[in-house]
């Protein structure tokens, strides 16, 4: 038995914040913006939306997408650095409101990179036959903790949610291969003191590095080459490192997912919303071989190989 996504969900805020929005409260430009990050404009949540409810509304729509009810849920994983306070986790809390009693929650902090970490540890309790559905959101209001003053990180990031239902997949679908890792050591170039701090020079170096050799790992530890992959999913933070993935498969550009442009670095929401993003236009389709790749403050990095479909 293999685990694999079998739904999937997510919650994007209403209101927009261009760049040149931000060349009106932070000293930047909106060339400045695209051409160092690929963004033209983010989502923000509302000030009275808080994380549990942007993860609430992506859980119920995977849910639904799964064609599962909460009850069948057996467990519950939240990946997300900006919690609505230290506990309840974000997890216990949307576990009241979906109505999934018999699942056990919590959340995982792995920043950018906590929506792999939260796919590979649900991958374990479902092969190993203990659970059968496993609920895993990414979600982020990391508007809460930007310094909006701060023209080299207000420029970044924006609010979202993603959802997906894991579950037993047939045939050969389902994950094939994956890997986490951390460098402590790095953590110094990307915390959160009050506010988000990056060394946006060292963060890049390590990411462009990371991402790429990642992505091949995952290849090789399933018996696969770059020639095999149908499409990749990276960490949507910035465009040259996302690029520097897609050069290091040999990839096409219309190949790899790039909302970064709309969305900015929703960190743990990232991927997924991107994900949902090209299964909606059409350009994944069952069978094809997904490579998701992402990293965050840690520093942590995960990669997961995936074969479509149910």
């Amino acid at each position: 038995m293999r685990a694999g996504i079998i739904g999937m969900g997510r919650y994007l805020p209403e209101k927009v914040l261009t760049n040149q929005d931000l060349e009106k409260i932070v000293d930047t430009s909106d060339e400045w913006i695209r051409t160092r990050t690929g963004i033209e404009e983010r989502r923000i949540a509302a000030d009275d939306v808080n994380t549990s409810d942007m993860a609430f509304i992506a859980a119920q729509k995977a849910i639904e997408n799964a064609g599962i009810t909460p009850e069948d849920i057996d467990l519950i994983l939240v990946a997300t650095v900006t919690p609505d306070s230290p506990f309840p986790s974000v997890s216990c809390r949307i576990q009241e409101r979906l109505g999934a009693k018999k699942a056990a929650a919590m959340d995982v902090s792995a920043a950018c990179a906590g929506f792999m970490y939260g796919i590979v540890t649900g991958k374990q309790f479902i092969e190993s036959g203990v659970y059968k559905h496993v609920l895993v959101v990414g979600v982020e209001k990391l508007s809460k903790i930007t310094d909006w003053s701060d023209r080299n990180t207000a420029v970044l990031f924006g609010d979202a949610a993603g959802a997906a239902i894991l579950g037993p997949v047939s045939g050969e679908r389902g994950i094939l291969s994956f890997e986490l890792g951390a460098d402590g050591t790095g953590g110094k170039h990307l915390y959160q003191d009050e506010y988000i701090i990056m060394n946006g020079r060292e963060v890049f170096k390590f990411a462009v590095r990371q991402m790429g050799e990642s992505c091949i790992n995952v290849l090789e530890k399933a018996g696969l080459k770059k020639e095999d992959v149908d499409f990749l999913i990276p960490h949507q933070a910035n465009i040259r490192i996302m690029e520097a993935s897609r050069q290091r498969l040999e990839l096409p550009e219309e190949k790899m997912s790039k909302t970064v442009n709309k969305y900015g670095n929703t960190s743990a929401a990232s991927i997924p919303i991107s994900l949902i993003e090209e299964l909606e236009a059409g350009k994944i389709k069952d069978d094809d071989l997904i490579v998701m790749v992402g990293f965050g403050g840690g520093l942590t990095w995960g990669a997961i190989a995936i074969r479509w479909g149910k």
